[in-house]
């Protein structure tokens, strides 16, 4: 069955929203759930035959939940019962393909994936296309480099802001940005969250509701809640509407295409990310004061999958410094209650870089650029802890949010554990 949305319907609601991060300014593709392409003949017909069959899933929040994926695979496994398959988690929450395009190397194809799901429509939402480009090209090439018959699919989830560009028969920028590189490539993709507009425009879903009160669980019942904050889907209204998209658009797969390598086209963009890569910080040169966390500490333990040498530094002044040879350098670090902010030198122009922002009552990842578009040449960079703080109370003001135990703010700590360069090291200086 091919879902499409009508573009007649709720148009009060579209001229009332107003376009989506920006989408006016750019050729939007047509809504349709799933578009097919070359399929995904490699994986499907292994799952035929049986055996192990392993699925990655990238993305953040929203495929980090245990909900779509989780789903997705118990459906698969009910649907091939010959396979084993092993299902590899690569996502993380608050991340856009920006980031993913530097841990995919590590999270994903070094598990030797079958398939890859990619989902980052929600998180690149305000995302430049011209940077969804490179970044979600770069995957592509780095997995068909690596191997290349393994399948590919581009799926699309959804926030509360975009369903009025959906609901007008239109994907929102993000998706039209990664739907131009699943159609050079011939990747199939599925925007899981069409059957959701259709239900949410014809009133028979409540997109954004959290009834707390006796009276408002009372006003709710029996009404189909999608999420309690317009993004994150409840695992049996939200994540099942998703969960039976993917199944819809895998039947819709079977039969198409033939299994063998995927050939490589030239790239959409030549300076697209496929020398993309995250260097242990380790491998720079760090000054005195710097700790390596042991294995031990809270922060390693909530962290060590994706940050497994994560370092330390305290005081203001230390930094680490390290020359390159590419287009592309940044971090992969933590931001939270005790960080502070940076100075970060490339080629002797310095910036001031926030690791402390309105969300930092507790810690979490994050990732930041310091450099990228530059020309493909040595660079020379250094960033250390800034000794001045910033006002963390103000920041936090911004999401109502108070100190309240204000020695938990005390610090201005950098956590870092990645260099992410598009390119390559040229070692400590």
């Amino acid at each position: 069955m091919r879902h499409r949305i009508l573009a007649g319907i709720v148009v009060w609601f579209v001229t009332a929203a107003g376009a989506y991060a920006g989408e006016a300014e750019y050729p939007l593709a047509e809504a349709v759930e799933c578009t097919v392409r070359g399929g995904m003949p490699n994986a499907l017909a292994k799952l035929e035959r049986g055996g192990e069959v392993r699925i990655a899933y990238i993305g953040g929040s929203i495929t980090a939940a245990e909900g779509w994926r989780t789903q997705t695979t118990r459906w698969l496994q009910e649907q091939y019962p010959k396979a084993k398959i092993v299902e590899i988690n690569a996502a993380i929450g608050g991340t856009g393909s920006d980031l993913g395009v530097f841990r995919f190397r590590r999270d994903a194809l070094e598990q030797k994936p079958d398939l890859v799901f990619v989902e980052f429509a929600v998180n690149d939402g305000g995302a430049p296309p011209e940077q969804i480009y490179r970044c979600m090209e770069g995957m592509v090439r780095q997995a068909w480099r690596q191997d290349a018959t393994i399948d590919i699919c581009f799926v699309y989830t959804l926030v509360d802001g975009m369903v009025p560009t959906l609901a007008a028969g239109r994907f929102p920028r993000a998706a039209s940005a990664m739907e131009k590189i699943a159609g050079h490539y011939g990747i199939p993709s599925i925007h899981m969250g069409l059957e959701v507009v259709r239900l949410a425009t014809g009133g028979q879903m409540i997109l954004k509701a959290d009834p707390k009160t006796d009276q408002e669980k009372a006003e709710m019942k029996g009404k189909m809640i999608f999420s309690a904050d317009g993004v994150h889907p409840h695992a049996e209204t939200g994540h099942r509407l998703y969960t039976e998209a993917v199944a819809r658009s895998v039947q819709k797969m079977k039969g198409v295409g033939v299994a063998g390598a995927h050939g490589l086209p030239e790239a959409f963009v030549a300076n697209n990310y496929e020398a993309a890569k995250m260097i242990p910080l380790g491998r720079a040169k760090l000054r005195e004061g710097w700790e390596k966390l042991p294995a031990t500490h809270p922060l390693a333990r909530s962290f060590g999958r994706h940050l497994p040498e994560m370092y330390a530094a305290k005081d203001a002044g230390q930094s680490v410094s390290f020359a390159f040879k590419g287009t592309y350098v940044g971090f992969f670090d933590l931001l939270g209650p005790d960080c502070g902010q940076l100075e970060g030198t490339l080629d002797g122009k310095t910036v001031t870089v926030l690791r402390f922002d309105p969300y930092c009552t507790y810690h979490r990842m994050g990732s930041f650029a310091l450099g990228k578009d530059l020309g493909d040449a040595v660079h020379r960079v250094q960033v250390k802890v800034d000794a001045r703080m910033p006002d963390k109370a103000a920041i936090l003001a911004k999401r109502n949010e108070k100190m309240g135990d204000s020695r938990r703010f005390e610090g201005h700590t950098w956590y870092a554990g990645w260099i992410m360069i598009v390119g390559d090291m040229e070692g400590g200086e």
